[in-house]
């Protein structure tokens, strides 16, 4: 029991700071493939995550999940229970996350149970919504302010790339 709950942490947390460092806030930087279909302002999470079946929102949905699903595989002989419930947490609260537009509000309770846990709820993932530079973690809160440098050295890295080719 012990190593299916180690397990399931291990990969919520390891995927989700690969998938914040590595996708998400490099696509807020240099792509548009997350932009467009996750946070432009035509589109609800009912469009996006329910009603269209668009291809490039299937595809940033999968490179989004990618490090989860690479994590599991390593994990998978560790503790393929685990590896099932992280992946299955991790997707319910894909799902909780973005309830705010459908009129979810997170019960009092629940909402401190989170805070102690660090987990992000549905009205701060809301937040990243309407404010891209904030609330990055997709599942956990402690990976906010280290996003928050490494979104600020990619704009840089981003500007001094472009400099560079303008003044070649």
């Amino acid at each position: 029991m012990f190593k299916a709950i180690a397990c399931t942490w291990i990969l919520l947390i390891i995927g989700d700071f690969l998938s914040t460092f590595c996708y998400h806030v490099p696509e807020h930087v240099f792509g548009i493939l997350h932009l467009r279909t996750h946070h432009s302002y035509k589109k609800s999470f009912r469009h996006y995550a329910i009603l269209t079946f668009n291809s490039q929102v299937l595809l940033d949905g999968i490179l989004g999940a990618l490090p989860y699903l690479l994590v599991a595989a390593v994990l998978w002989s560790f503790s393929p229970i685990g590896v099932v419930c992280g992946l299955l947490f991790g997707q319910f609260h894909v799902w909780w996350r973005h309830t705010t537009t459908l009129g979810w509000q997170t019960p009092k309770l629940v909402e401190i149970l989170c805070r102690i846990l660090f987990i992000t709820t549905p009205e701060r993932h809301w937040e990243h919504h309407q404010k891209t530079n904030q609330g990055y973690g997709d599942i956990f809160t402690f990976f906010e302010q280290p996003a928050k440098g490494w979104l600020r050295l990619l704009r840089l890295l981003r500007l001094r790339f472009s400099h560079s080719l303008v003044s070649q």
